[in-house]
């Protein structure tokens, strides 16, 4: 992996302050994160007053891993050694591997194009770039449940029919059985040359039930709870070193995965996914503390805008409101910003044990931790080439969002971010299936937790809003519901930054940038009032306020304490007791 050269870090701007009852600037505070000015972005970009002891530590691991790996992209944090896709049959799977609505039918010249790619990567042709196992499987499927199910505007174009004729004669004869199994499993799309897919059984025990359940889903069909479950239990952990690690088709995992999400899961089916591996690793830890939040916010992190949540966790842990939240470092499709990029960049152990996550949680001087996949459900992490593989979100992408892999003594709240229309139920459901005392669901900039000041233009699109939110809590009045022996009140409000008085303001732009994000995270800490101190505060007071949290009943309170949690400098020494506790841990 190149490595780019690190230019010198522009001066930061403050524009946009907060209204009405917003914080005015204010002189810099002793510990306030002064900029570096003209310094390289190699000295971390920014040096915290408050935290030379810290850059004396960890520094030194920094610049380490920025020489090594240019740690200031969110690109450069892609596993080494993942095969890349092909990008011809990539970008064919992004059109016809989506929703019945949404799927876009390739013309004429592209499906030849793709066809003619897969046929030579079939023979041995392309050495540099080969069409992989798992994207035959998902492109594959994308074509078998199209013609299976699909509204008539979403199936095959006549172009697609044209190249299939012509191409299918031929690549039935260099193609895998499980693949040929794939794109006519009941021998009816492909006439006299799809008598494989009848017969085909796959090859050992946990292939043969994964082949059964994906007839059903190549129909169009959807399949039971314990049935998504055995089948997730039955295929990963796949391709690692471990002697648990499976051994099935990509193809036939691919397709799977791809063809739950073309059909749109049920409740049943999210539900197997969210609970399959949750003993995994045996009973979670229990944290000795009164409340936990657990962030689920989507793993493939953000491209454009500040991603603000490991700095409204570090806030948070200010009044006692502990925060775990859980990632990966790197995640297609989108391969942004993550939490883990972060700490990782500062110097932070990010591989930390569910009990080591525990001691983190309970520490006064932290309150929060952060949990890599890796380390808390390897099963789901060893599909992450895979997941690359199939370019479009997988029904994992909705249900990992939704895990407990610490517990509380105390209360526990989940809060998740959702983009897509109709998945705000499903995640509130199964956040009730997990018992918590309170649960959010927040549409945020692109599709994660963060709500934004700006305004809502009026030129903006249909559908729910960002700044959308709704959920349950635990009620202060008698008009509730009651399951799982949970007494829970519902919500749903549209949050208006200017209401609350902040300015409307437009969202600082990072552009994967995880130096940039950092810059305005840690300058916001550090006391700098403008957008991304406006959008930390927002988001710490409404996570309180919404969850029903002790002390947040009144959202102007629940702001005044998130305010004093970042100017009293609490929350910058806590972010920064972190890197150093995060390795006393372990």
């Amino acid at each position: 992996m190149h490595s780019l050269l690190l230019r010198p870090l522009p001066s930061p701007t403050t524009s946009g302050s907060l209204a009405g009852r917003a914080s005015p600037p204010a002189p810099r505070r002793p510990g306030a994160v002064v900029w570096a000015g003209d310094r390289r972005c190699r000295r971390g970009g920014v040096v915290a007053a408050g935290a030379g002891a810290w850059m004396e530590e960890a520094g030194t691991a920094v610049l380490e891993e920025a020489a090594r790996r240019n740690p200031a992209l969110s690109e450069s944090y892609r596993p080494a050694g993942l095969p890349r896709p092909n990008g011809t049959v990539l970008e064919a799977q992004g059109r016809v591997c989506t929703g019945p609505e949404q799927t876009r039918p390739l013309g004429e010249e592209q499906a030849m194009r793709v066809l003619d790619t897969i046929l030579r990567s079939a023979t041995g042709e392309l050495k540099e770039e080969p069409v992989s196992s798992a994207q035959l499987g998902a492109f594959f499927a994308g074509m078998t449940i199209r013609a299976n199910c699909f509204p008539e505007a979403t199936q095959w174009s006549e172009g697609e029919r044209r190249a299939m004729s012509l191409f299918w004669p031929r690549l039935v004869h260099v193609l895998p059985p499980e693949v040929k199994f794939i794109a006519d499993p009941e021998g009816t799309i492909m006439g006299a040359n799809g008598l494989t897919g009848p017969r085909y059984i796959g090859q050992g025990t946990a292939e043969m039930r994964l082949v059964g359940a994906l007839r059903e889903v190549l129909a169009g069909g959807h399949l039971g709870y314990e049935e998504v479950q055995c089948v997730l239990k039955d295929v990963l952990p796949v391709g690692s070193a471990s002697v648990d690690s499976k051994v099935v088709s990509e193809a036939l995992l691919a397709a799977f995965l791809i063809g739950q999400r073309m059909n749109r899961e049920t409740d049943r089916e999210l539900k197997g996914y969210c609970l399959a591996f949750d003993d995994e690793l045996g009973p979670p830890p229990v944290a000795d503390v009164d409340s936990l939040t657990h962030y689920g916010e989507p793993f493939d992190g953000n491209t454009r805008f500040f991603r603000s949540t490991l700095f409204v966790a570090a806030v948070r842990a200010c009044y006692g409101e502990t925060c775990l939240l859980h990632g990966v470092e790197w995640m297609p499709p989108k391969g942004g910003i993550t939490e883990g990029q972060m700490l990782k960049f500062m110097g932070a152990n990010t591989h930390l044990s569910p009990t080591q996550a525990k001691r983190l949680l309970e520490d006064e001087n932290t309150g929060f931790a952060y949990l890599h996949l890796q380390e808390a459900c390897p099963s789901l992490y060893s599909i992450i080439g895979l997941r690359e593989h199939i370019k479009k979100r997988p029904p994992l992408a909705t249900s990992e969002k939704v895990q407990q892999f610490v517990r509380a003594r105390g209360k526990e709240s989940m809060v998740a971010g959702f983009y897509h229309v109709g998945y705000e139920d499903p995640l509130l459901m199964l956040m009730r299936r997990r018992t918590v005392h309170a649960g959010l669901v927040v549409k945020g900039e692109e599709g994660a937790l963060s709500l934004t000041t700006k305004e809502r233009s009026v030129n903006a699109s249909k559908g729910l809003p960002v700044n959308h939110c709704s959920g349950f809590r635990t009620p202060n009045s008698a008009n509730f519901s009651e399951t799982d022996g949970i007494s829970r009140e519902s919500f749903s409000v549209a949050v208006n930054a200017q209401e609350l008085g902040f300015k409307s303001t437009e969202t600082p732009r990072t552009d994967k940038s995880v130096l940039k994000n950092l810059e305005l995270g840690l300058s916001a800490l550090g006391g700098d009032k403008g957008p991304a101190y406006d959008r930390i505060v927002l988001n710490a007071a409404m996570a309180d306020h919404l969850l029903g949290c002790s002390g947040a009943q009144d959202i102007n309170s629940a702001l005044d304490r998130a305010r004093e949690a970042v100017d009293s400098g609490n929350a910058l020494r806590r972010l920064m007791n972190y890197i150093k506790i995060s390795h006393k841990v372990s």
